[in-house]
């Protein structure tokens, strides 16, 4: 059977043109729209009457508000959702200059693919001056090169765990007394030892060694295991305080629940991997969002994938106002995915780095893994005996 096309009235794409005029002004200055100012800013062949009563349609359909009798026009959730379908497949290159950044990340050459990814969420947020979250794979062969203890209270520190592709993890310890200064470095010369195999310290009285010892391969023993077994995407956030800068934002019952889905992994995860899955960039528009959060949404969220040799490994999310610059996100998301994705080919292939999607199987550990946390030392814990 051939597929029907319902094609539009000269009417009805007289009421579209008008609708997202509309919303493209209303993008631009965040104020009510009367049909005074829509008939100045480009619908000039058309009475205000005649603008009027194409309003007074587009508010029974669904697609404009009024605050007051008198006011203007805002568009509603489904006005922008209707503005982000029409472009989100459109080409951009009247409205998008490519920003010197991108370049940068196109070309990088690095090892340390993790504090690469990070730094790119942190560059979009700052582009798009939303909150931005992405997911990632776990990429395999990374070993520990640093680790940094600080004392919390009398019971317990902080221990840093820096990994060679820029991955920081955190643990807290257990101790019986208070750690000083002193301790604490003679503590860090003695796991560098074990890390490198240089420069064995000699100034570690006995306790201090068994404390150093203990410590270290309660570290280890954690560290293999977390990087063993993976079930769920690696989730980086970033850009919180970005949506300070938004009226919309500025009641904190609208910013709590907008950050209510910020703060939610599960529901980042969730949406980031439908957009992974669907393998497109894909956007969730206030009421949208119900599923995966349970306060009342007044934000939007726009996703698109990024890939490793043409594969879809993880997605980066956009989190903001429902009144986006949906056409200029657009163009950016997808012209930053293009440049991530090229460079995570090319330095996985260069570095040959393999990586892994999260799968509920037996716990990863390759046999050339012995040496995960030291290039050259095959025995990674030490008997106390």
């Amino acid at each position: 059977m051939k597929q029907l096309v319902t094609k539009r009235s000269a009417k009805e794409e007289r009421e579209r043109k008008i609708l997202l005029g509309l919303i493209e002004f209303y993008l631009k200055n965040g104020k009510p729209v009367g049909s005074n100012t829509l008939k100045e800013a480009g619908f000039g062949d058309l009475s205000s009457a005649t603008i009027r009563n194409y309003f007074a349609n587009l508010e029974k359909e669904g697609y404009l508000s009024q605050q007051h009798t008198s006011g203007g026009r805002i568009p509603t959730a489904q006005a922008f959702r209707l503005y982000a379908q029409e472009y989100a497949e459109s080409d951009y290159s009247d409205i998008f200059q490519e920003d010197p950044s991108f370049a940068t990340y196109r070309n990088a050459e690095t090892r340390e693919i993790t504090s690469y990814l990070q730094g790119a969420a942190e560059t979009l947020s700052d582009l798009t001056q939303s909150a931005v979250f992405m997911s990632a794979p776990r990429f395999d062969h990374d070993y520990l090169v640093e680790l940094k203890l600080m004392p919390i209270d009398q019971l317990r520190c902080l221990c840093v765990m820096i990994t060679d592709f820029g991955v920081v993890l955190t643990e807290i310890l257990q101790t019986e007394k208070k750690l000083n200064a002193f301790t604490v470095k003679r503590l860090e010369s003695y796991f560098h030892w074990r890390l490198t195999g240089n420069d064995k310290p000699e100034n570690l009285n006995k306790e201090e060694e068994q404390l150093a010892q203990k410590f270290y391969n309660e570290l280890m023993v954690r560290f293999i295991v977390g990087y063993s077994n993976f079930t769920d995407d690696e989730i980086y956030r970033t850009g919180f305080s970005k949506l300070l800068a938004y009226p919309e934002f500025h009641s904190p019952l609208s910013l709590a629940g907008s950050l209510s889905l910020f703060e939610n992994v599960h529901s980042m995860r969730l949406l980031l991997k439908e957009c992974s899955s669907v393998n497109h960039l894909k956007f969730w528009i206030g009421d949208d969002l119900i599923p995966f959060t349970q306060e009342p949404p007044n934000c939007a969220v726009l996703a698109i994938p990024y890939y490793i040799n043409l594969q879809p490994v993880g997605s980066f999310g956009i989190l903001g106002t429902m009144r986006m610059p949906y056409r200029q996100l657009f163009a950016i998301i997808r012209t930053f995915s293009e440049c991530i994705s090229t460079a995570l080919t090319r330095n996985i292939f260069k570095h040959k780095i393999t990586f892994r999607q999260p799968k509920s199987e037996t716990p990863y550990l390759q046999k050339e893994e012995s040496r995960l946390i030291g290039q050259s030392r095959l025995m990674l814990l030490e008997d106390k005996s």
